[in-house]
């Protein structure tokens, strides 16, 4: 068993965000030794679920839900499993996001590498690295649930530019750095 304590620096969550979760009824089964809480195993558990929903935009209310659905037994699987497919779901559209976040970031250090060995921007309007490229084409045609074989050698890189500010709706500012400046 562990006590209030030791869970706060096992999860490196505040004491009072515990007695919270706590309060509501987070943690039906908690054992409590004269007025102490006590979390056994079940409860770290649950802990570790109720950490990844909240990390991934579930409200407190809706995680009660599901912990009351699994108080509920079998008979609550389908919601659990709906509940845990929407989640799911909302994670994908994160981390598409994060990829393309990393693909940007991938370019600028391509870009700004390339600036400082050239001395100048002159020469990389039209240069973008061809796995920067591919990964837009990959993603592009991933969200467009198609497949197309592209001879990268071949594509225009101003128009491809223009192309990736209408798919990905780069503002004006962020696409400057596809455009040299």
């Amino acid at each position: 068993m562990y006590t209030i304590g030791e869970v706060s620096k096992i999860f490196d969550l505040p004491i009072s965000t515990l007695r919270y979760y706590d309060k509501e009824g987070l943690f039906p089964d908690l054992i409590r030794i004269n007025g102490i809480r006590k979390f056994t195993e079940k409860e770290l558990e649950a802990l570790r679920v109720i950490e990844c929903l909240k990390k991934t935009g579930l409200q407190i209310k809706d995680i009660k839900q599901f912990m009351d659905w699994c108080k509920q037994g079998p008979k609550t699987y389908q919601k659990r499993k709906e509940l845990f497919e929407k989640q799911k779901e909302i994670v994908e559209r994160q981390l598409l996001e994060l990829q393309k976040n990393m693909a940007m970031i991938n370019y600028k250090c391509w870009y700004y590498k390339q600036a400082l060995e050239d001395g100048n921007e002159e020469q990389l309007e039209n240069k973008i690295p061809e796995e920067i490229i591919l990964y837009f084409i990959h993603d592009f045609t991933k969200e467009m649930e198609t497949s197309i074989r592209l001879d990268t050698s071949s594509i225009d890189k101003p128009e491809f530019i223009n192309r990736l500010q209408t798919i990905f709706i780069f503002s004006p500012t962020s696409i400057m750095c596809l455009s040299g400046s």
